[in-house]
């Protein structure tokens, strides 16, 4: 890691000084206070210099349990390209070299325009700590017969804890974060700000529809019946980006993960001019295909075979590793 007071000058806006977030009880959700001074790191899971985030793992002081803190540097804002912003009196500026007409600087902005992205996981589980690291990744071709025999009862024993997605659909917690409600319990959903935005900056629009209906686990369950709701996901979601962020639906990726972070159907839009985690084809399955895809043929998804990608931690790794499906890498030393 960096040198402590060189990454204070920079990183030092108020914004990272105390976090709110959740934490899940027995009693239900309360809200705790957590300060980054108290955080001891302990392990760099994944530091990724292409997308500028880096994954921490470690503890924080007179609490149990393991965190994991996610800092990502935010994408320019072009509201802040101007003398208020990245060209004010108060920017400095570092030398590294000048050279004729040919300068290189560090830049050091005012700091309410220098914050950084920042989420915390507490208490996190062995799988979060397996999802956040940086590891070998390998594609596996799922046919219909495999989903059955492998993939889906590891799905039925080892996946992430929904309660965090029930308490956004029950009202319980992210409620001032959510941008449009269609409260149908067959067709409706609820669109908020994906994790992985600052709800903020138009350049990296990524925005999340939950559906309301539960038991859709992923792409494998939907079908025929199913198509008025993606539907509705699609037009009433884009509708309301357009509303609230000018950003026409022509602009607007939409498409579902699989395999899925977490087994309860939901749809990301992105900005296609933000290069999102999980844009590509081993993964992402736009939702006009499924539509186009389903509409064809009402149990595509129930016989078609699917790609999609398993890291070497993942426990699902060791299920297709033992039947034969996938090979480990080994690295010689």
């Amino acid at each position: 890691m960096s040198d402590a007071n060189s990454e204070n000058d920079v990183l030092g806006p108020p914004c990272l000084k105390k976090i709110k977030i959740v934490e899940q009880n027995e009693n239900g959700v309360d809200g705790i206070q957590l300060e980054l001074k108290d955080f001891i790191p302990v392990k760099i899971l994944n530091n990724n210099t292409n997308r500028k985030t880096v994954c921490i793992q470690g503890t924080f002081k007179d609490k149990t349990g393991v965190a994991l803190v996610l800092l990502e540097k935010n994408a320019f804002k072009e509201e802040d390209l101007d003398a208020k912003g990245y060209f004010s009196e108060d920017t400095k500026l570092r030398t590294f070299f000048q050279n004729d007409i040919y300068g290189n600087f560090e830049c050091f902005p005012r700091s309410e325009i220098n914050g950084v992205k920042t989420t915390i996981i507490y208490p996190a589980t062995d799988k979060h700590i397996a999802k956040f690291s940086q590891q070998e990744v390998h594609i596996v071709l799922e046919t219909a017969e495999l989903y059955e025999k492998l993939t889906l009862p590891h799905i039925e024993k080892e996946q992430f804890n929904l309660q965090w997605v029930y308490n956004i659909l029950e009202g319980k917690s992210e409620q001032d974060r959510v941008i449009y409600d269609n409260k149908c319990e067959r067709e409706g959903f609820v669109l908020l700000p994906d994790l992985k935005w600052d709800g903020l900056t138009r350049e990296t629009l990524y925005l999340l529809a939950i559906v309301r209906q539960r038991g859709i686990k992923s792409l494998r369950d939907l079908n025929e019946i199913h198509l008025p709701l993606l539907k509705r996901v699609r037009d009433e979601g884009k509708k309301t980006i357009f509303s609230k962020y000018k950003v026409p639906g022509s602009q607007l990726r939409v498409y579902i993960h699989y395999q899925p972070s977490f087994y309860h159907l939901h749809i990301h839009f992105t900005y296609l001019r933000h290069e999102a985690p999980g844009i590509y084809a081993e993964k992402s399955h736009l939702l006009d295909t499924v539509i186009d895809n389903i509409e064809m043929m009402g149990n595509y998804y129930k016989k078609a075979t699917l790609p999609f990608t398993i890291r070497e931690m993942d426990t699902i790794f060791n299920v297709y590793e033992t039947n034969g499906h996938v090979e480990r890498i080994k690295i010689d030393k």
